[in-house]
């Protein structure tokens, strides 16, 4: 240890121990190398678009010993870098993240970043955009991002995620600039209709958690449970997110690998499933028009968990 005195030592160090460790790597890497530089530069508070040469800068002894800590927590404990650092980049954005909110990882951004198209065929610029179930409001925030002008509700019906969102809020200098939170069960204390509700809602099945890598183990289990088939949530948003869509309004949501279990449970509806260049599956985007007359044919009663 005494022969490591530089940033890109520490780097190579730590991605060599990680790939002796076997971790898994899923949130925001897929590499011991790039997990390494993640938690090191996250770790020291330096850009992560770092300059090559600060690399071969010192480190100071106490610089040291964060870092091999916070290596060990990776490996020992199986915590994922961005609870370490409480750090995160997602869609290019960098955020604020801890153990109260899942860290932000669905690939709505890329349909975002794309307008919804082709299924927005507006031909104005959404005007109000719901982030349901935001945590730590990283769908809303790069929905205001790429929509300055448009209104943005983040809603949670979790308090303690939504003041990570409150946080990362402020760090992208947003308050003041019409993103709201809402603290609420789904659409509980909600006003007004969107053009769109972007949703990455809880959908992981509840026997799943038994054999689930570790590090999702870290974060908050009602985010990512719901029900015995996943699908507790996405059935009350599709009975009523018609009620609060404009005329034109879309509801996206993410189920994940879920998406077949949806669809065995709706075998009379014909989801559209996104198509995703960068990564990721089962994000299903639906028109006002279409979830109405779902909801007016019976089509989603029918499936409603017994109580």
């Amino acid at each position: 240890m005494k022969n490591l005195t530089t940033i890109i030592d520490y780097i190579r160090y730590s991605a060599s121990e990680m790939s002796r460790a076997e971790l898994y790597y899923g949130h925001g890497t897929d590499n011991a190398l790039d997990e390494a530089a993640s938690l090191v530069i996250g770790v020291l508070q330096l850009p992560f678009g770092l300059d090559i040469h600060y690399l071969q800068t010192n480190l100071t002894e106490p610089e040291k010993l964060q870092i091999i800590n916070s290596l060990r927590a990776r490996i020992d404990e199986r915590v994922p870098v961005p609870y370490i650092t409480h750090r995160t980049m997602y869609a290019g954005y960098e955020l604020y993240i801890d153990e109260r909110a899942l860290i932000p990882r669905s690939p709505i951004a890329e349909l975002i970043e794309k307008g919804l198209s082709p299924y927005w065929t507006g031909d104005r610029a959404p005007e109000r955009i719901l982030d349901l179930c935001a945590g730590s409001g990283a769908i809303g925030i790069v929905a205001k991002y790429r929509y300055p002008q448009a209104e943005v509700v983040l809603s949670d019906d979790d308090s303690d995620a939504l003041k990570v969102a409150e946080k990362n809020i402020a760090k992208c200098g947003m308050e003041g600039y019409n993103i709201d939170i809402c603290h609420g069960d789904l659409f509980e204390h909600l006003e007004g209709k969107f053009d769109w509700i972007l949703c990455n809602p809880p959908y992981v099945e509840a026997a799943e958690m038994s054999s689930i890598v570790e590090e999702f183990r870290h974060e908050p289990r009602h985010a990512l449970v719901s029900g015995e088939d996943g699908l507790d949530l996405v059935r009350r948003i599709l009975l009523e997110a018609c009620d609060y869509l404009t005329d034109d309004g879309l509801l996206v949501v993410e189920v994940g690998a879920n998406w077949v279990n949806l669809e065995n449970a709706y075998p009379e509806i014909g989801f559209e499933w996104a198509e995703l260049e960068h990564g990721g599956e089962g994000i299903f985007v639906v028109s006002c028009d279409e979830l109405k007359a779902w909801r007016e044919s019976g089509l989603l009663n029918a499936v409603l968990p017994v109580s």
